[in-house]
């Protein structure tokens, strides 16, 4: 329906696609329409758990194993990993075929991505849980050789000469890292000045879930089971400062927001958190099935990054009992994706209290007032959730485990785009 204002959109985006971080803010001067474009592929089954915009293509990760063309007429073995033209979702040859699920893709230089997951081979080749991979013919680039000991990376970030990455190892190559590092983004080697010391005491272990990095790469966050960050307390969000030419070092920036226990399992119930596009607020989402009024669980927050020390959420969103996954702050709106049934609820139990609305499995929160806004495309089924979403160009990518969004039939992939 949108398909000339698209391809205009993805001119513009191949351009400055190499300028966009995967968890970055991109600053959208409206909030996208509710309307999916017509050509994006299809992926029949698993779920969509990543994006990155390399060039004029796509890439799309997670767990999965087969996709095709809109019109579901062609199908291809995609096993986790895949790419498709921006402007017309042509399904592009590169297939990696990694050996678990990608959990986490970043743009790289010179027409390559760099992917993180749960997978232990990937391009025929064996490199846990990180590569970088050229999109011309998806093989690995052998100058970068990071590889975790253990667990998964859940979340990366590359910036100028840098891939930074989190998740639930302990170490990258021969260099002990708990749960975050900082690479050479060419080599892969870890940076020996750049080491938090993360700890987790009362947890089983440190398991981070998302990064975001500021605009101008002078502050990154991450977020998930954590306690104690450069041995001081941090309640599951850990603010890093990195001024330019100056030393990295822990901020003086936290919250006691998370310092309560949600449901009983969670280690950590924090999932997702983006910067704005001035690097001003940062919001968090999270999940935790609990109720109470001091409690943050399935909630998305904002916060003023401004100032020291203790920080309180400037507001919050309260789904009633549902779970958020994931987040992308544009400017003209926060865009939250998960498995929720309503917005606006902070007295519901499972239920829609007062003042609730019905928000389906996808959702724009105004960032001034912390209101869900009318925008209302309706993800359906809700389904586990909507794990990724990307705001580009073009508009925002979001991928799910479910097959319907905006009334149209779009399997865990869809792009909405700039209205």
């Amino acid at each position: 329906m949108r398909r000339s204002m698209i391809a205009a959109a993805a001119a513009t985006l191949a351009a400055i696609a190499v300028a966009i971080p995967a968890s970055a803010a991109l600053n959208q001067p409206a909030q996208v329409s509710t309307d999916p474009a017509d050509f994006t592929p299809n992926v029949l089954d698993g779920e969509v758990r990543a994006f990155a915009v390399v060039g004029d293509a796509v890439v799309v990760g997670g767990d999965f194993t087969t996709v095709a063309d809109a019109k579901r007429k062609v199908r291809y073995n995609r096993r986790n990993l895949f790419a498709y033209r921006a402007a017309t979702g042509e399904i592009l040859p590169f297939a990696p075929q990694p050996d678990a699920p990608v959990l986490t893709l970043a743009t790289g230089p010179n027409n390559t991505v760099y992917a993180g997951g749960a997978f232990q081979k990937i391009a025929g080749g064996s490199q846990r849980g990180l590569a970088q991979l050229s999109l011309a013919d998806g093989a690995r680039v052998s100058a970068f050789t990071a590889a975790i000991n253990w667990g998964d990376t859940r979340s990366i970030i590359a910036q100028g000469p840098y891939l930074y990455a989190a998740g639930s190892f302990s170490r990258i190559g021969s260099t002990n890292r708990v749960g975050l590092a900082r690479l050479d983004a060419t080599t892969g080697a870890v940076d020996p000045a750049f080491d938090l010391k993360l700890a987790a005491p009362h947890l089983t272990r440190v398991k981070l879930e998302d990064l975001a990095l500021t605009p101008d790469g002078t502050r990154l966050a991450a977020v998930g089971a954590v306690e104690q960050a450069a041995g001081q307390w941090r309640a599951q969000v850990v603010m890093v400062d990195m001024p330019a030419g100056g030393a990295v070092r822990l901020a003086d920036w936290y919250t006691d927001a998370y310092a309560h226990q949600c449901r009983s399992g969670f280690e950590t119930y924090l999932r997702g958190i983006d910067f704005d596009p001035t690097g001003t607020y940062a919001t968090i989402v999270a999940t935790g099935r609990k109720w109470g009024d001091d409690l943050m669980c399935d909630t998305a927050a904002r916060f003023d990054l401004r100032g020291t020390g203790m920080h309180r959420p400037l507001w919050v969103n309260w789904t009633g009992g549902d779970s958020l996954y994931s987040v992308a702050d544009t400017g003209a709106a926060v865009y939250v994706g998960g498995h929720q049934r309503w917005m606006d609820n902070p007295q519901g139990r499972e239920t829609a209290g007062p003042g609730a609305v019905s928000r389906p499995g996808i959702a724009a929160i105004d960032p001034r007032t912390g209101k869900a806004t009318a925008w209302n495309p309706k993800r359906q089924p809700r389904g586990v959730g909507a794990r990724a979403l990307l705001a580009t160009p073009q508009g925002l990518l979001v991928g799910s485990d479910t097959e319907r969004i905006g009334g149209e039939y779009h399997a865990r992939l869809a792009l909405l785009p700039m209205s």
